[in-house]
């Protein structure tokens, strides 16, 4: 892939690349496009598909749980993996 490609796919919302990745996956599954193109649209997929895992663990990286004392009350926050 094209550092072109990879920059342009960096700069995508998470939003924006899951959608264009739904839409390689159904033109994959429904067998119309020729080899060639399935193979370049296929690679695109696995970039846009590491572009979402990606923005996914930094979200989930910063995501907090709220601690809570014996008697319930909220008492902070921590990670939420601790």
């Amino acid at each position: 892939m094209s550092e072109k490609t990879e920059t342009e796919i960096s700069s995508l919302s998470f939003e924006a690349a899951l959608s264009e990745l739904e839409k390689i996956v159904a033109k994959l599954e429904s067998g119309e496009a020729p080899l060639q193109e399935s193979i370049a649209i296929y690679e695109r997929g696995e970039a846009l598909k590491a572009h979402c895992e990606s923005q996914l663990k930094a979200a989930e990286t910063r995501i907090e749980k709220i601690t809570l004392s014996k008697a319930g009350e909220p008492t902070g926050t921590a990670p939420l993996d601790e």
